[in-house]
């Protein structure tokens, strides 16, 4: 949605785990953003998985089949209704596949 000059996020989902992910979520938060985390079966009582607003599963504990499958990541954003997505550190964000993927509508 686009208000006046401003671009407004409702929702976010975060591409990434662990502390990455937490510091994320409290930023969107004080900005009044919904926000979405994802897990893989290694991480499913992980702090992030709690802190987030929703959390969704993407797959084994293998990262290959999980955070850095750019698939699975859409398919969650699809799922929840993520308005965007933040890669985090590391797994997606040093992908250009995934930045173009990402970037292209439906």
């Amino acid at each position: 949605m686009i208000e006046g000059e401003r671009c407004v996020i409702e929702s976010l989902l975060v591409a990434n785990r662990g502390e990455i992910a937490c510091r994320i979520f409290r930023t969107a938060r004080r900005l009044g953003i919904r926000t979405i985390g994802v897990f893989s079966d290694a991480d499913v009582s992980a702090r992030h998985v709690k802190e987030a607003d929703e959390a969704v599963r993407i797959g084994p504990a293998a990262p290959r089949e999980s955070y850095l499958n750019v698939e699975k990541i859409l398919d969650a954003a699809r799922a929840t209704g993520a308005r965007a997505i933040h890669p985090g550190y590391g797994f997606l964000s040093e992908n250009a596949q995934s930045h173009r993927l990402v970037s292209t509508p439906d």
